[in-house]
């Protein structure tokens, strides 16, 4: 007998009286209407014109967190919010509890407080799969504590086009570090299974292709080979579905012109038949209705539709198509039936709300110590000359570039807001108050150098404003003439300059680097600044282990750059190991 609560929903549904899972989904097949089942496939957001009520009266089956408003403050309005939409699925007919998903995608990012990690770039450049690994749980952990029990992460795109808007999400360029990294997030957001308190439901995406649209447009054409697809794009998502993830997200962009929303055979024949995913596939925003009707997305083999705003469009549309024959009923039933097997698997059917014992643990001093970790060991040293580095507290030090005190900045999009912020948010640590941390008489001049400053090495912290998405999509790969000038001046006044760099991307910075005494590719390292600190102050004998992801371009017409590219600055994998 499975371990389960029997009785669910007004109906009084005993799924005790069965005794397997199978049984009990096939018992819930025969006795859902078909809206109960397209309602299972309909995800909306829940603070867009959707309330509990709603979520009870259209039998939707899932809802996300995403821009816009909060619950609240507090973790508590965030649990009360949620397990408030979870007790009204449990009053529907058959009771058949919510999945309730957020893009926690480098830490639960949405919510302010929590401890937000490096973005997967540098994840990506520690190398280190258990520290991967550990953030991932932590991050399944933190997730949990406020309300979700699904996120949609690890994004595994491979980047290969630096104007892409999306580089930072992806691990690296390279197949097999993406997929070593994927392995490890799966193993932290998953566990050893589903059930257990501290796991969540994890997304790998954006199936398929995402990284390599032509030109690097979000949402653009791939055009991708048999041979590029069996030997390039499908080994991650073949890893992923042996190692079990829960769902698995399709992607905004086409391959050979072909959208992936609508793309029956990658979709149905290729992730479903041959790699023998049994989950759940996923839309992206609006992917039920936005590239054409909702019956050529679900023929394609999509189970769940995202539908933030016009889920009763969508809902209607399909339920016509599943009517007049162009949608078969096992096509539904096989959706319904990877829904339901996925909330068995998360351990709904047994205890549905939030696990109140984790809200205690969010933001916790334990966790942040480890995405300090993880930060230091994610920069690169591109560049270390004349003793710049390691810094001692005695050094006289300035720190300019307002980066440097700006956790908004330091931690680019996906960070509280969808599009990152460009002020600072609570309890995180600026890379200025790490600095203070050794050495508290530094100086901190936002604008740059001055003729009578006194400090002999400047720790200059340049980068990217935040972005997501295509709003990050660029031709703009260098730093501003402001921030360019500042550097310039720096060193014409005769001092020691060091360079982080804070970036979501690789750059063409090679003037800059030609003028620094030492140069850092810090990436976009989340909310523990004092872990760059560390890296600059070789805290407790630490030496650098970051390798590069990608490669790294010299001059912008090299770009886009391959992986093993000769005209490389610096080659994949480059990363110096002493200061």
């Amino acid at each position: 007998m499975v371990d389960v609560q029997c009785i669910w929903g007004s109906a009084q549904f005993d799924i005790c009286a069965y005794d397997s899972k199978e049984a009990i989904i096939t018992a819930f097949l025969k006795e859902m209407t078909l809206d109960e089942k397209i309602g299972q496939m309909t995800q909306s957001v829940w603070h867009n014109n959707v309330s509990p009520k709603i979520i009870q009266d259209r039998t939707i089956g899932s809802i996300i967190h995403t821009e816009g408003r909060t619950p609240g403050p507090k973790i508590s309005d965030w649990v009360t919010t949620f397990d408030t939409f979870q007790s009204y699925a449990l009053k529907t007919r058959l009771g058949i509890p919510l999945l309730i998903a957020v893009d926690a995608v480098h830490g639960q990012n949405t919510f302010e407080g929590a401890v937000i990690f490096p973005h997967n770039l540098g994840m990506g450049a520690t190398r280190n799969y258990d520290l991967i690994r550990r953030a991932a749980e932590i991050t399944a952990i933190e997730t949990a504590g406020t309300g979700f029990n699904w996120t949609f992460s690890p994004v595994i795109a491979m980047p290969e086009h630096e104007h892409w808007g999306r580089v930072y999400e992806g691990f690296s360029e390279d197949v097999n570090v993406t997929t070593k990294a994927l392995i490890a997030s799966i193993q932290g957001h998953q566990g050893t299974h589903l059930k257990q308190r501290h796991t969540i439901a994890a997304t790998a995406k954006h199936y398929l292709g995402d990284g390599a649209t032509t030109g690097g447009k979000e949402g653009g054409n791939a055009i991708i080979s048999d041979q590029a697809l069996k030997d390039r794009y499908l080994p991650p998502y073949q890893a992923a579905v042996d190692m079990g993830i829960a769902s698995i997200m399709v992607g905004f962009n086409s391959v050979n012109g072909t959208n992936m929303h609508q793309h029956e055979y990658l979709v149905q024949d290729v992730l479903k038949g041959q790699l023998g995913f049994d989950g759940v596939v996923v839309t992206d925003w609006l992917g039920g209705t936005r590239w054409g009707e909702p019956y050529t997305v679900i023929n394609a083999g999509i189970d769940i539709a995202m539908q933030p705003a016009n889920h009763d469009e969508f809902m209607a549309k399909l339920k016509a198509t599943v009517l007049d024959g162009n949608v078969n009923m096992k096509r539904i039933d096989d959706a319904v039936a990877r829904i339901l097997g996925l909330k068995f698997d998360l351990g709904l059917f047994t205890d549905p709300f939030v696990k109140k014992e984790l809200s205690a643990l969010v933001g916790s001093t334990m966790h942040r110590e480890v995405a300090r970790q993880a930060v230091r060991e994610s920069l690169v040293l591109l560049k270390s000359e004349a003793n710049a580095l390691p810094l001692k507290s005695t050094d006289k030090i300035a720190v300019v570039g307002e980066h440097a005190n700006n956790s908004g900045l330091q931690s680019g999009g996906w960070s509280i807001h969808w599009q990152g912020q460009k002020h600072g948010y609570a309890s995180a640590t600026t890379i200025l108050d790490g600095i203070h941390g050794f050495a508290p008489e530094a100086q901190y001049q936002p604008m740059g150098c001055t003729a009578d400053m006194q400090a002999s090495k400047v720790i200059a912290v340049v980068g990217e404003l935040p972005y997501a998405e295509f709003m990050g999509d660029s031709t703009k790969l260098n730093l501003t003439q402001t921030q360019r000038k500042m550097i310039t001046h720096c060193k014409s006044l005769g001092k020691q300059v060091i360079v982080v760099l804070i970036s979501g991307r690789v750059m063409t910075v090679t003037d800059i680097i030609n003028q620094s005494d030492a140069f850092i590719a810090a990436w976009l390292p989340g909310s523990e600044g004092a872990g760059v600190a560390d890296f600059l102050f070789a805290a407790n004998g630490f030496i650098p282990v970051g390798k590069l992801p990608t490669s790294w371009p010299d001059q912008y017409e090299d770009l886009p750059l391959a992986q093993d590219a000769e005209e490389a600055l610096y080659p994949f994998g480059f990363g110096l190991n002493k200061y």
